[in-house]
C-alpha cells in the first residue's frame, strides 16, 4: 500500500474520530468529503466527482462504497480493507446501493451522521441520498466535524507542509529567474510548476493565479496568457504541495520600476502582514487577525480596496480548491491554537488606478509567535 503515515497515525485519528461519535451519540457516519477520506484512511483519488461514501461504524470500523474504476486505487493507497463497488449502468442509483449497505450492517433505524458541505457530494446526490435514507434512520447533519479534527497538525503532517513550504519557495525562485519586460506568462507558471514537481511534489488543488497588467488585480486564475512589458505588474499566488499538504504564498512583483502607488500599497501589504502575524497566537480567535489586517487597511484609507477575508487554514486538499476553514473574517469566533498551518495573504486592488499589491504566506502556529514557513524575504520585487 502506498500509504504516507504510519498505522499508528492513522488508529490515533480513528480514536479521535470515534471520541466524537460517541460524544454526538452517533451509530455510524457517512463520509463524502475526500479530505475525510485522506485522512482517516490514506485513500487518495480524484474519484469522488461521482458518488462514494466512506461509512465509519462506531466500532471504528469502515466500509467504502465506490465504482469500479476506484477499486484498485483504494486498494493501493489506503487502508481500508472492505469496499464494495456499485455498478455504472442506466438510471443507476448508488443513493440506494449505500442503503442497501447500511440495511446489511445492521444500522436501520440507528442515528446516522451525514458529511453534506463538501464536493465530494452534490445537491443531485444529496437529493438522491435524502430520498432514500429520510426513513431509514435518524439523520445528522456532521459537515466540519472531520475538518475540525484535522485542523491541528500532527508531527507527520508538519514534516509534510515544511516541505510543501521549502517547494514553494523554490517555486518562486524558478520564476523569479524568468520575470522580466518581455517574459511570457505561460514559461513563468511552467518553472514553477516544473519546481514543484521536480521536487517531489503534487499537483495543486486549484489553478496557480498568474496574471499581469490588468489581469494582475484577479484573485483568480483564468484562460489566456501575455508577455509581461517594461512597466508591469504581476500577481502570482501558488502553492507548493507534499502529499497533498498545501503551502500557499502570494507576491505581486513589478518590472521596470515601482509607481508610487505601487510603493504605497506594498507599504500598507506589508505592515498588514506584520500585524497579522503578531495577532497569529494561541491569545486570539480567527476574527481577531482580520482585525489586525483590517485596522491597517483602515489607517492606509484602503478599506474599499481590500477584501473580506485575509487568509485560511491550510491542508490536505483536494480540488477543487486548496482552501481549508477555518477563514480569517470579521468576528470568526474560533482560536488560534498550536500546530495549525495557516496562509494569511494581504490582497490591495486598487481599480481606480489599475494597480495591484499582493503579499502573502503559510504559517505554523505554536504556544507563543506563529512561525512562518517560508524562507522568502517579504521585500517588494522589482525587476
Amino acid at each position: 500500500m502506498a500509504l504516507h503515515f504510519e498505522p499508528e497515525e492513522f488508529a490515533a485519528r480513528r480514536d479521535r474520530l470515534m471520541m466524537v461519535m460517541a460524544e454526538q451519540k452517533l451509530d455510524a457516519i457517512l463520509l463524502f468529503a475526500q479530505e475525510s477520506m485522506y485522512w482517516l484512511t490514506g485513500y487518495d483519488t480524484f474519484g469522488f466527482c461521482f458518488f462514494q461514501c466512506l461509512v465509519v461504524k462506531a466500532d471504528g470500523s469502515n466500509v467504502l462504497l465506490t465504482r469500479s474504476a476506484d477499486l484498485r486505487q483504494a486498494r493501493q493507497t489506503s487502508n481500508i480493507e472492505n469496499i464494495i463497488v456499485w455498478a455504472d449502468r442506466d438510471n443507476a442509483n448508488p443513493a440506494a446501493d449505500l442503503r442497501e449497505l447500511l440495511n446489511d450492517l445492521d444500522l436501520l433505524g440507528r442515528r446516522i451522521g451525514i458529511e453534506y458541505q463538501t464536493h465530494g457530494l452534490t445537491a443531485a446526490n444529496g437529493r438522491k441520498l435524502d430520498e432514500q435514507l429520510t426513513a431509514f434512520g435518524q439523520l445528522v447533519d456532521i459537515s466540519g466535524v472531520v475538518d475540525k479534527l484535522r485542523l491541528l497538525k500532527s508531527p507527520a503532517e508538519v514534516v509534510y507542509s515544511r516541505k510543501a513550504a521549502e517547494l514553494s519557495d523554490e517555486a518562486l525562485a524558478a520564476a523569479l529567474k524568468l520575470i522580466k519586460a518581455g517574459a511570457d506568462e505561460g514559461a513563468i507558471l511552467a518553472a514553477m510548476q516544473s519546481a514543484i514537481f521536480s521536487g517531489g511534489g503534487d499537483y495543486p488543488a486549484n489553478e496557480f493565479i498568474i496574471g499581469s497588467g490588468e489581469d494582475a488585480l484577479l484573485c483568480r486564475y483564468k484562460a489566456g496568457r501575455r508577455r509581461l512589458t517594461k512597466n508591469d505588474q504581476l500577481t502570482l499566488e501558488w502553492a507548493g504541495v507534499y502529499r497533498h499538504y498545501h503551502a500557499p504564498m502570494m507576491r505581486t512583483v513589478l518590472t521596470g520600476k515601482a509607481s508610487k502607488r505601487h510603493q504605497e500599497l506594498y507599504e500598507a501589504a506589508h505592515e498588514a502582514l506584520l500585524a497579522v502575524e503578531a495577532a497569529m497566537t494561541p491569545a486570539s480567535t480567527f476574527g481577531d487577525v482580520f482585525e489586525a489586517h483590517s485596522k491597517v487597511m483602515e489607517a492606509h484609507e484602503l478599506t474599499r480596496h481590500r477584501l473580506n477575508a485575509c487568509g485560511y487554514s491550510v491542508g490536505a486538499r483536494f480540488t477543487p480548491s486548496w482552501m481549508d476553514m477555518p477563514m480569517f473574517y470579521s468576528g470568526n469566533p474560533e482560536r488560534i491554537q498550536p500546530d495549525m498551518t495557516l496562509f494569511a495573504h494581504m490582497i490591495i486592488m486598487d481599480s481606480d488606478t489599475n494597480t495591484a499589491m499582493t503579499l502573502g504566506r503559510t504559517y505554523l502556529t505554536t504556544n507563543g509567535d506563529a512561525e512562518p514557513l517560508s524562507r522568502q524575504p517579504l521585500d517588494l520585487i522589482v525587476k
